[in-house]
């Protein structure tokens, strides 16, 4: 993969319909992508060597994601602020330029504003995984 602007990475948010439609969150400035997996451990006295043995495919997988900058759109500022104050699981597309898109169900766990009295209003968000993630790759 060659190097990409980070720009280009994009965040976008299904309009929940049974066939969605995905808006760009748009405004982010920085965007990052965290895929997790929980291991256990399945060592005992018969461990080779005592060893650490790791129980391969029993772990739990998460993603979170974040991102930070200004709202510029109506129509994402809205679905956002509408997905947090629901709480309710939203299909999200990330999408990582020449790599590949993920995409599934994830809750909007954080949502925070802040402004300084000479500058613009900015956000930042937390997204968890609540379901299946899925990857396409591009």
């Amino acid at each position: 993969m060659a190097a990409q602007a980070g720009k280009d990475m994009l965040l976008k948010i299904s309009d929940g319909a049974p066939t969605p439609t995905f808006v760009t969150v748009a405004g982010l400035r920085a965007r990052t992508i965290s895929l997790n997996a929980r291991t256990i451990d399945a060592t005992d006295s018969d461990s080779a060597g005592r060893w650490r043995e790791l129980l391969a495919g029993a772990g739990v997988r998460s993603a979170a994601v974040s991102g930070a900058g200004v709202f510029r759109d109506a129509a994402s500022d809205a679905q956002v602020r509408q997905s947090f104050f629901d709480q309710s699981a939203r299909t999200w597309r990330l999408v990582i330029p020449d790599f590949g898109q993920l995409e599934g169900p994830f809750l909007v766990a954080a949502l925070e504003y802040a402004g300084q009295h000479d500058g613009e209003v900015a956000f930042a968000l937390s997204l968890a995984s609540a379901g299946a993630v899925t990857f396409t790759a591009i």
